[in-house]
């Protein structure tokens, strides 16, 4: 039997039960550890297909479990975190965890953001479906998503192209300004997230449920492909 065990490391009780139950409504084996200290050989004994981590843990920090993971295995990680400044280190320090949420999180979205990551690592072992998904066409300021095509401005172009080149990379506003502004005209953060809403709005019509741009808060935004089930 395949069985899809996903480890909760969390030291709330009541939050990690209630995501357990989410979890295991969603077709998978929640395990819950609330000591940091147990994380690494309970991963080794039951390989789990993916971890959800927070940071603050008796124990073990968060932050030095994922380094230690990461030197010898390759285990998806979501991090989790109430302190929104951590963002800023975990991005820095790139420890090679595949998402993070900050609390107060909804457990509807730590599942779609678990979803994600599991379709992403699939996606992996098929790339020469993920590379003919989407093209850009520059010359027409068109994007072709899965046969869908966009029209866009030259900016919404720019900016799509940006984050599409790295999947997952996490693109600070500051990097988005510098990189793709080359007219330098005064803008700021706001022109930016104004330029994310429509571009974003345009991949919702053209792909209705698509959540393909994501908001890291605090940090920017990144690109995550979907394309369906």
């Amino acid at each position: 039997m395949n069985t899809q065990r996903i480890l909760i490391v969390e030291d709330e009780p009541d939050l990690s039960h209630l995501l357990a139950e989410y979890i295991r409504q969603a077709g998978f084996e929640p395990h819950i550890i609330a000591n940091g200290t147990e994380v690494e050989a309970w991963i080794k004994d039951n390989a789990p297909i993916l971890v959800v981590l927070d940071l603050m843990l008796p124990g073990k920090n968060g932050l030095d479990i994922c380094k230690d993971l990461r030197q010898h295995n390759n285990v998806p990680i979501v991090i989790t975190t109430a302190k929104v400044e951590e963002i800023d280190r975990l991005v820095g320090l790139e420890l090679g965890a595949d998402d993070y949420i900050c609390k107060p999180y909804s457990p509807r979205e730590v599942v779609a953001r678990i979803k994600t990551v599991l379709r992403r690592i699939d996606n992996t072992h098929t790339p020469e479906q993920n590379t003919e998904a989407v093209s850009i066409d520059p010359d027409k300021l068109q994007v072709h998503i899965t046969g869908v095509t966009m029209e866009l401005t030259q900016i919404e172009l720019n900016l799509f192209s940006l984050l599409h080149e790295e999947p997952g990379k996490i693109f600070s506003r500051q990097h988005i300004l510098d990189n793709i502004y080359h007219d330098y005209r005064i803008v700021s953060d706001r022109t930016v997230d104004s330029h994310i809403k429509k571009l974003r709005k345009k991949l919702h019509d053209a792909l209705p449920g698509s959540d393909m741009i994501k908001s890291i808060y605090g940090v920017g935004y990144k690109f995550e492909p979907e394309f369906g089930e």
